[in-house]
């Protein structure tokens, strides 16, 4: 009579863990938004980890939203071409990074742009707020062509949509529960959020994404959040994954001083 049960658990407990291939470790960042401060000291963390742990083939990704809200989202961009430039890094496009260049030709997007933290973003790259002020939308479309490099928009537009390493899956938003990955559409990668969140089911695989705060970081059994919220409560994370082990870095601002604080995970 016992023996079914028996072999229902044990089938459980030999379940694989979600895990990264073999020898690669890495280390994903939720949304800067702006805060070039804590996206410094991050990645200066996630350099020393990587320096301290053993050997591995190493990537970050960093979940988009770079851009907007914080007040240095130029300085969070030329830290991250940098980054890139130096090592393997994938960037993801969110949707803050798309309205930031639709903004340059469309005027009904840049007004949504502006009411959702890219004022912020314009003074970042130089635009004065009496300019701002005193400008048309019009006008600050050509201030805008003016101040940001062209460098930084053809960056901006290089974003991959998604990353999958071993069983994760690493998009800015979510998915469509219950659509295969090769049919989602560029909308909902970028802006979906309830239909996502709601979802209790497994996915393909395990999806991190950003675009949605919550603080602390959202563990379920199909999906992990960790866009908490810098620009608005002081963290930054990094989730670090490598084999079937999960563990985060963040960095924290308190009154003016940023830490660092390490965490594992069951």
């Amino acid at each position: 009579m016992f023996e079914p049960l028996r072999k229902i658990f044990r089938a459980r407990s030999e379940t694989p863990r979600p895990s990264v291939p073999d020898g690669e470790r890495i280390y994903v960042i939720g949304d800067v938004h702006g805060r070039a401060d804590l996206f410094k000291s991050l990645i200066g963390a996630v350099e020393d980890d990587d320096r301290q742990t053993s050997p591995a083939k190493t990537t970050i990704v960093l979940l988009g939203d770079l851009v907007d809200r914080g007040p240095d989202s130029a300085g969070v961009v030329a830290q991250a071409r940098e980054l890139q430039a130096q090592r393997p890094v994938r960037i993801l496009a969110g949707n803050h990074e798309e309205m930031f260049l639709q903004s340059f030709e469309e005027r009904s997007i840049l007004r949504h742009f502006l009411k959702h933290g890219g004022r912020e973003t314009l003074f970042s790259y130089g635009i004065t707020r009496e300019r701002y002020n005193e400008s048309t939308l019009d006008e600050l479309q050509d201030l805008m062509r003016e101040a940001v490099p062209q460098a930084d928009r053809d960056f901006l537009r290089g974003f991959e949509e998604y990353v999958i390493a071993g069983d994760y899956l690493f998009v800015h938003a979510g998915i469509l529960p219950e659509v295969p990955l090769e049919e989602q559409s560029r909308h909902d990668l970028l802006w979906i959020r309830d239909r996502f969140l709601r979802h209790s089911a497994p996915h393909s695989h395990v999806v991190v994404h950003g675009h949605t705060i919550c603080d602390p970081v959202a563990e379920c059994a199909n999906r992990i959040g960790i866009d908490t919220g810098a620009y608005r409560t002081g963290k930054l994370t990094a989730l670090v994954l490598e084999g079937e082990a999960r563990r985060y870095i963040q960095a924290v601002e308190d009154a003016g001083t940023i830490t660092i604080r390490k965490m594992g995970t069951a």
